[in-house]
């Protein structure tokens, strides 16, 4: 039991940290390279605050996953862990900047989903992914004014 709990935990965390090995190199170039939009953080931050997010969605799957009637909160959760990996290689790696601005989106609010399913099984997983949703809502902005300062670059997209 304590190795599925471990496992449930560090999921993300270790799909995270494989996608980031993934994107990093093109990421500091990027953040280099194009103009950012208002009130970006350093990009240190990120090294910092994602596996702290990841850590936290993985204990709060941990703590859903052995609610019953679960289903819907599994299916929720790794379709937004999906989208979240997902927009990684589409910004990053395939310089799809557009489309992974209209995935941000999508990401937000299965992320909104998966929060408000994990709350209504327990408060506390719920409350656990609130930091999530504000990061990714802060992300969306961030790929918006990424977009909208760059898009006229050439070099920026590949769409």
């Amino acid at each position: 039991m304590l190795a599925k709990k471990a496992f449930q935990v560090l999921f993300p965390v270790i799909g995270g940290s494989i996608i980031g090995k993934l994107t990093t190199s093109n990421a500091k170039k990027d953040y280099k390279k194009f103009k950012q939009a208002p009130y970006s953080p350093p990009k240190e931050a990120f090294g910092i605050v994602w596996p702290l997010l990841y850590t936290t969605m993985g204990i709060a799957y941990s703590i859903v996953s052995e609610c019953k009637d679960n289903k819907e909160s599994k299916y929720a959760y790794y379709i937004q862990l999906g989208l979240n990996y997902l927009w990684s290689l589409l910004y990053f790696k395939f310089k799809l900047r557009g489309t992974a601005l209209i995935e941000s989106y999508v990401l937000l609010a299965a992320v909104i989903v998966t929060t408000v399913s994990f709350y209504k099984h327990n408060k506390l997983a719920g409350i656990l992914l609130i930091p999530y949703v504000i990061w990714s809502a802060f992300a969306s902005y961030l790929n918006a004014g990424n977009w909208i300062l760059n898009r006229n670059n050439r070099k920026y997209s590949n769409e």
